[in-house]
């Protein structure tokens, strides 16, 4: 009975360990998730993302030519290139050339620290690495937009095309006006053609309007006064002069 009781003693001593080394490692597991969890937080706090405008865009470069560029240097989120004017389109397809090229852009790093250094070491050197590569000619023109949103770029685009549209309501509301006006007037001479046929036609005379402009005279007899005033002064002062320079000489 005591060999038994010591066995039993034994089994309950070895399952408290067992409990207690399991609650151990639970316990270390929460530890490490958690240290794990605020690290990530941590980097996500830190990664702050930081944009760069490209004052200029070279022909025939793309959003994703840019990405493949740019990419080498960190991670790149959104990318817009602003493109050319309409009226420059235009010109273009009026010339035969359907291409689109862009003036400007904006390209958003994951975190400002990278963009930082993008802006100041590629600043002002060849977009390429190789001289056989398309953009080697061109040189990079870029600058860090220091407190600058993505939804500042948005609010700018909306505001311009808010303007463009008004603009665009102007000029359509405007023609309407000249085409109205210019319409009326056609209906007005047609009427008073009409007329004339008919008044001609019963034998009435038909009293034409004519307006009588008198033009005013471009030099008017006060100018014509001030320039003899000016006149005779300057001959006054050239007899004065000769009088001078006759005495010195003599």
């Amino acid at each position: 009975v005591d060999h038994r009781d010591e066995e039993a003693r034994g089994r309950g001593e070895t399952e408290e360990d067992n409990s207690q080394t399991e609650e151990e490692a639970a316990s270390e597991q929460k530890g490490a998730a958690a240290a794990a969890d605020d690290e990530v937080k941590k980097k996500e706090r830190k990664c702050v993302p930081g944009i760069i405008y490209l004052g200029h865009v070279p022909p025939r470069l793309r959003p994703k030519h840019l990405r493949n560029l740019l990419s080498a240097y960190g991670e790149i989120g959104r990318i817009f290139l602003q493109p050319e004017d309409r009226q420059v389109r235009r010109k273009k397809k009026k010339s035969g050339s359907r291409r689109c090229d862009f003036t400007e852009g904006w390209v958003e790093f994951r975190d400002k620290r990278v963009a930082k250094r993008v802006a100041l070491s590629l600043h002002n050197t060849p977009m390429g690495t190789k001289k056989r590569q398309r953009f080697f000619s061109d040189l990079w023109n870029i600058k860090y937009l220091h407190r600058f949103h993505w939804t500042h770029l948005s609010e700018r685009l909306a505001y311009e095309q808010t303007v463009l549209q008004q603009r665009l309501r102007a000029e359509v509301s405007q023609a309407k006006k000249e085409t109205s006006f210019y319409l009326n007037n056609v209906e007005k001479s047609a009427h008073l053609e009409h007329w004339r046929k008919k008044q001609h036609r019963d034998g009435e005379q038909v009293e034409e309007k004519t307006w009588d402009f008198t033009q005013r005279d471009s030099i008017t007899q006060k100018h014509l006064n001030k320039a003899r005033l000016m006149q005779q002064e300057s001959q006054s002062n050239v007899s004065l002069l000769a009088k001078i320079f006759n005495s010195n000489q003599s």
